[in-house]
């Protein structure tokens, strides 16, 4: 990089307590690591809770099926901060595979596939969709598929895309619930500001731990208050700690612990457009840490390397039974909140997630966190990625009204789409809707079509309504598809388009060390 590059970066990541590369000491690194992982448990919770409940899975199975979750999140991490792209960011369960995921358990417990009604079934049916689409992904990124996108990626389409990320969870339950409690959630808020904003001056604590200080304040509150009969169990912010023992104190989690995971080609196609919408926001991830960070745009090869990487994952997720993994966006939050960017503490609250996700008192103990706490957990963190989006426009002319017409249209339709698709709970109802099964059937009348063919016909069908459907419910995924059409069909300059500031920051192809080149392809030697 040059001299004033590097000012650059500087500039935008001074705030950064612990760079990338950084160790803080070993106790540091236990709570920071920990607080990553709180930030994003709300979610890593409600994908299983979500799909235990579609599936009628039984109670006790159900907390093992969220251990799974944490243990593969924990192998995950590992293996991407390590392995993969080397950024620190923590992997979990991803919302923008969930759609497909319940259209399949939306089928075959009704009994349409094998008529095998039932929870193991449609767990089977998961994960053989989820193995199968992953290996493309591992393809896509190892070929260097993805990373080619790149050069078609100006801030015009990195700044709406990322800023989705932090608005796609403005309607969540969490936040906008009708029997909310404002009290618990302006709390939990009020905590983290205070903290991080306010307090950071004043102790280096408040500065490193503004999220499990308030996290652990707002639920003791909530706590007291539910053991003296103050909210009762109906109440949101209602502490179920009865709970935490009624669960086995260590779960047996092993691959293929559920059976032999089974394949439908339909299933496969539908769930690849989840995993599409999956890498459209992980790569808005690796902008937004290089972006709060200070360091350089990724390269190709790190972009390649994370989605490469989050492909095995997923794979691995489909053999442990579990709903895939991707590239979370609260952690990157919790960057921009206390400073804290390091790899190292990444890791070591991933090991630490590894080993609890076998014990089904954490996990319990995890579940009792009131939703009005994840609330304003959510609205601290998301606001401050919204922001990071915002930021990347500094690159651009906001004079110029080709742009603002791209910005302001991805924006948008990446808020109005996913709200019209939220009109039906499944892509099933989306069929319903569009009037699939009538086009089909005019289709294969039409053409004489008849066994097989017409089979495949109706799959066909079933698969392009069902990515409208996925890929429409995922808002930075829409707007990320209409900035990068306009902005690469629209006539526009390279300074315009912020391209020319943006080569400047972006990092070297050969500044990007891979596992690879570190400690087997490479020479020996240096810090290698």
């Amino acid at each position: 990089m040059t001299g004033d590059e590097s000012a650059t970066d500087d500039a935008v990541g001074s705030d950064i307590e612990y760079g990338i590369d950084e160790r803080p000491p070993i106790h540091e690194s236990f709570v920071l690591g920990m607080q990553h992982y709180l930030t994003m448990v709300g979610a890593n919770i409600a994908v299983p809770l979500i799909l235990a409940n579609a599936m009628g899975m039984p109670p006790g199975v159900t907390a093992r099926f969220i251990g799974t979750f944490f243990v593969v999140s924990g192998i995950a991490t590992l293996a991407q901060t390590t392995f993969g792209n080397r950024y620190p960011i923590v992997q979990g369960a991803p919302f923008s595979m969930l759609a497909p995921a319940l259209a399949i358990v939306g089928v075959v417990t009704a009994g349409g596939v094998q008529g095998q009604p039932g929870w193991e079934a449609a767990l089977l049916q998961l994960q053989g969709a989820i193995i199968v689409a992953a290996i493309v992904e591992v393809a896509m990124g190892y070929f260097g598929l993805v990373g080619k996108l790149r050069r078609y990626l100006s801030p015009v389409v990195v700044a709406p895309t990322i800023a989705l990320i932090g608005l796609s969870l403005f309607n969540s339950p969490q936040i906008t619930t009708p029997n909310q409690s404002w009290l618990l959630l302006a709390l939990t808020l009020g905590l983290i500001l205070l903290f991080s904003q306010y307090l950071d001056v004043k102790h280096r604590a408040f500065r490193l731990y503004p999220v499990i200080l308030a996290l652990g304040i707002a639920w003791a509150v909530a706590a007291a208050l539910s053991i003296f009969g103050v909210i009762g169990s109906g109440h949101p912010g209602y502490v179920a700690l009865g709970d935490i023992t009624e669960t086995q104190p260590f779960f047996p989690i092993y691959p293929f612990q559920w059976g032999t995971p089974e394949i439908t080609t339909a299933f496969v196609v539908g769930m690849f457009a989840g995993v599409l919408a999956s890498i459209v926001e992980s790569i808005g991830d690796y902008y937004a840490v290089a972006n709060l960070t200070g360091s350089g745009a990724p390269s190709e090869r790190r972009i390649n390397h994370g989605i490469g990487m989050e492909g095995l994952m997923n794979v691995f997720s489909g053999v442990m039974g579990t709903a895939g993994s991707t590239s979370y966006s609260e952690n990157i939050g919790a960057i921009g909140l206390t400073g804290v960017a390091s790899r190292y503490v990444v890791q070591f609250g991933a090991v630490v997630m590894l080993f609890v996700g076998f014990i089904g008192y954490f996990g319990q103990l995890i579940a009792t966190i009131p939703d009005p706490i994840v609330g304003g957990l959510f609205i601290a963190m998301f606001g401050q990625i919204v922001a990071v989006g915002i930021s990347n426009l500094r690159h651009v002319d906001l004079d110029s009204s080709r742009n603002a017409f791209i910005i302001g249209f991805a924006l948008f339709v990446g808020l109005a789409i996913p709200a019209y698709m939220g009109n039906f709970e499944t892509t099933l109802e989306f069929r319903q809707a569009v009037g699939l099964e009538g086009a089909i059937a005019s289709v294969v009348d039409a053409t004489g079509a008849a066994g097989t063919t017409a089979t495949w016909i109706e799959a066909a069908g079933q698969a392009v309504v069902d990515t409208v459907y996925i890929i429409g419910s995922t808002g930075m995924a829409v707007g990320g598809i209409a900035a990068l059409f306009f902005d690469n069909t629209i006539p526009g300059t390279r300074e315009e388009r912020g391209l020319a500031e943006w080569e400047r920051i972006t990092e070297d192809e050969s500044e990007f060390e891979s596992f690879w080149d570190r400690w087997i392809g490479g020479e020996a030697g240096g810090d290698r």
